[in-house]
């Protein structure tokens, strides 16, 4: 697994947004505050808007391909995607929440490959969001020791809600 963090894992969906913070689950540990939801395949490719919305022009050839082979192939989406707020009531310059945010992406990125391993064991897809609730800015090395505790728990947690299947 290459260790990247590109668009696809970026949460950016409203739906999924408002979603994950209605029906999702809660899990602490310092300095983040994870909200989190597991879905399913379909629910995925509806919710992230990757269908092309109806529109009253007819498709052109190549869309109709395109469409047709999206179809047929799996979604090619990643198992996770990622929110990473660093709020303004805490870090008051646009300077800090930034720096937060960077170290976090950064933890992330390089620890990813465990919970992708842990979500396709399980066939899962997981939308996450990490609030960095801390008042100080901590180390690289600190952090990253706290995100490997946040993904542990994370499975943990996630294997604690996971319905057993008939």
């Amino acid at each position: 697994m290459a260790f990247t963090f590109k668009k696809e894992e970026h949460l950016c969906s409203r739906q999924l947004i408002d979603r994950l913070y209605t029906e999702g689950h809660r899990l602490m540990v310092f300095p983040y505050s994870v909200q989190w939801m597991t879905l399913e395949s379909g629910e995925w490719r509806v919710e992230s808007g990757e269908r092309r919305a109806e529109s009253r022009e007819p498709l052109r050839n190549s869309e109709t391909q395109k469409l047709r082979n999206s179809e047929t192939q799996p979604p090619s989406h990643p198992a996770t995607q990622v929110m990473i707020v660093a709020p303004k009531r805490k870090f008051h310059h646009a300077v800090d929440r930034n720096r937060v945010r960077r170290l976090t992406r950064e933890c992330y990125r390089l620890r990813k490959h465990t919970l992708y391993d842990f979500l396709q064991q399980h066939g899962l897809a997981l939308v996450f969001s990490m609030v960095y609730i801390h008042n100080e800015i901590m180390t690289f090395d600190q952090l990253g020791h706290k995100m490997d505790k946040l993904l542990a728990a994370l499975q943990k947690d996630i294997l604690a809600h996971q319905q057993p299947t008939p």
